[in-house]
């Protein structure tokens, strides 16, 4: 019988416990990354102990950090790199020297030899980029001030690894696997240094382009690929022979190609190996955390990761209080920044090879950055739920409420995209009226406009008297919510019957649900839009304006009459489909003939 190898057991491994636990921790709103360590704890060497070749698995996943720094310099022009160096270099030393300085201070004060004490906290002043980016990507925080600095002061982290690493063989020992490179010259070393990142400045203007353009000309998807994995490989493998930092070349080469043609193709070619990668890293990760350190030392494994996070995530605050980040942000952005980093692991395990420390006192390190990355998603979820309301309540406090009671003859509830432009025409008309929102950052920006929006709830009873709602005549219900929709739909009708309602809805089930409650003034809000952008197409078809016009017209009035013959049968869905069916082609005839008609009526004119 033959026996599966075992790089294909290990796969099946890795990919079958992402599948199970990265949907669930979804599904328990933990987020990816969690699912990713926790699947990696139980298949390591301290769960299941299904794999066991933890180190190797973990170089090898590093290169998914790779791909990503790779994607986001295929994101930042060299213009606007430049316009960032001041962030880069001021904020991000002043981040790395000052978290580090504590924590070596920290260490010293408790009996650690100073050369133990600055390497662990040289490590262990390092973020994680690769979580740090991911989680400021799903939160839509990249283009936020808070985003451009934790982009800046990561970056500037990537740069100082390299110094980092270089001082670790000074500080002990040289072992075997240092030798070469201790031996070296040091001005050789920097001429080498030099030459690779010229040689990538120099190609990647002069010889990467051309080549791209040629491989894109052959028309064949999987060798463009393949030879953008080739660049990333490449790069990644010149940076590593003069022991820099992989990530920080693959950053360099995504720079040069930001503003290249085929920046968007090398986008979509990576961006499926930069997610497995990123995965397996954090799988990596769950499976290196050393559970015998951490049963045999928990009191020190918990001071060293209680007391780390505790000074990085007080000085980091304060770091975003001097830069006068928006306070919203800032417990966020301070906690993104206070987990251990991956470059850690490379600090830590180059520090024991130098005898710097034991091995055991790595292991330690090791796992508390590993632990603080498996936390810290924890704790940015208690963030989301218990202290970022509170700093959204105390921001809703101080905008204007409605105090007195208004006369407008119209309420506009939400004030969103579809409500400002109802709102705006109204104005126009010189027509008053009374505006409602609850989103605060939307008030404070429509304001600065000139616009007067008062922040209330519209789901609440005594807002609505105060707003005018018993003496008013139409009530414009365009807020984005349909469950909000529809509970002020129903207030309405209960408490202010003579109030006619116009109402914005979502999708057909919003506009049901509107209909059974009376309401019969409803808009759908893409349908208008999509039925002139199809008019666009049927104009540059060649059809002429006033014909693809008409054809607009009557495919709303169809489509309207249509909705009308489905909503007697809304709970019936066969029903449903067989009238939207008969409808369907009931109009593809109707169109037909009268293309037909159409098409003859110039012979029967000649005629």
């Amino acid at each position: 019988m033959t026996h599966a190898p075992s790089w294909l057991i290990n796969s099946f491994i890795y990919l079958a416990a992402a599948v199970v636990a990265v949907p669930l921790a979804k599904k328990l709103g933990l987020g990816s990354i969690i699912g990713y360590l926790a699947a990696g704890m139980a298949i390591g060497p301290w769960g299941l102990g299904l794999v066991t070749n933890v180190q190797d698995i973990l170089h090898f996943a590093e290169f998914g950090v790779v791909l990503m720094l790779f994607l986001i310099g295929l994101e930042l022009q060299p213009e606007r790199l430049w316009s960032l160096r001041r962030p880069i270099f001021g904020w991000g030393s002043a981040q790395v020297a000052g978290c580090a300085a504590l924590l070596t201070g920290a260490a010293v004060a408790f009996g650690v030899a100073w050369p133990t004490a600055l390497v662990a906290g040289l490590g262990l002043a390092l973020s994680s980029t690769a979580i740090a980016l991911q989680s400021m990507n799903e939160r839509n925080l990249m283009h936020t001030s808070s985003g451009q600095a934790g982009f800046s002061i990561l970056l500037f982290q990537d740069v100082a690894a390299i110094p980092i690493l270089a001082l670790v063989p000074l500080l002990g020992a040289i072992s075997a696997s240092n030798e070469a490179l201790a031996q070296s010259h040091p001005a050789l070393q920097a001429l080498k240094t030099i030459a690779v990142i010229a040689g990538i400045i120099i190609g990647g203007r002069l010889l990467v382009r051309p080549v791209l353009r040629w491989i894109a000309n052959s028309r064949t998807p999987e060798i463009f690929t393949a030879a953008s994995l080739l660049l990333v490989v490449g790069i990644a493998g010149l940076m590593l022979l003069v022991g820099l930092s992989m990530a920080l070349g693959a950053f360099l080469a995504g720079v040069l190609l930001a503003d290249s043609e085929y920046r968007r193709e090398l986008e979509t070619d990576i961006e499926p190996f930069k997610a497995l990668l990123l995965g397996l890293f954090f799988i990596a990760v769950g499976m290196s955390i050393d559970f015998g350190v951490l049963m045999k030392f928990p009191g020190q494994m918990l001071a060293i990761l209680a007391g780390f996070l505790s000074l990085k995530l007080a000085f980091i605050y304060g770091l975003a209080y001097a830069m006068k980040l928006p306070y919203q942000e800032r417990p966020v952005f301070a906690l993104l920044l206070a987990q251990g980093g991956e470059f850690a692991f490379v600090v830590f395990q180059a520090a024991a090879g130098a005898n710097v420390f034991s091995m055991e006192t790595a292991s330690l390190l090791i796992g508390a950055v590993a632990l603080s990355m498996l936390i810290s998603p924890l704790l940015l979820v208690a963030i989301d739920k218990l202290l970022l309301p509170r700093y959204a309540n105390g921001k809703k406090s101080t905008l204007e409420e409605i105090s007195e009671p208004q006369e407008a003859p119209i309420i506009i509830a939400g004030f969103g995209r579809y409500g400002q432009i109802v709102g705006r025409m109204l104005l126009a008309q010189g027509i008053s009226a009374t505006v409602l929102d609850h989103d605060a950052d939307m008030i404070e920006t429509i304001r600065t406009f000139g616009y007067r929006v008062f922040y209330g709830d519209a789901t609440r009873l005594d807002l609505l008297r105060t707003a005018g709602a018993a003496k008013a005549k139409i009530l414009v219900l365009s807020v984005d919510d349909v469950e909000q929709s529809l509970k002020i739909v129903d207030l309405v009708r209960e408490h202010f019957p003579q109030l006619q309602i116009v109402a914005r809805a979502r999708d057909v089930t919003h506009w049901n649900a509107l209909r059974d409650r009376g309401v019969m003034r409803v808009e759908r809000e893409l349908f208008d839009s999509s039925l002139r952008s199809a008019r666009n197409v049927l104009e540059l078809l060649g059809q002429p304006a006033e014909a693809a016009e008409q054809a607009a017209a009557r495919f709303r009035a169809h489509n309207l009459e249509l909705f009308e013959q489905m909503y007697p049968h809304r709970d019936n869905r066969e029903k449903v489909i067989a009238v939207a069916k008969q409808g369907r082609l009931q109009l593809e005839a109707q169109m037909k003939q009268e293309r037909e008609q159409l098409a003859q009526a110039p012979t029967a004119a000649q005629d």
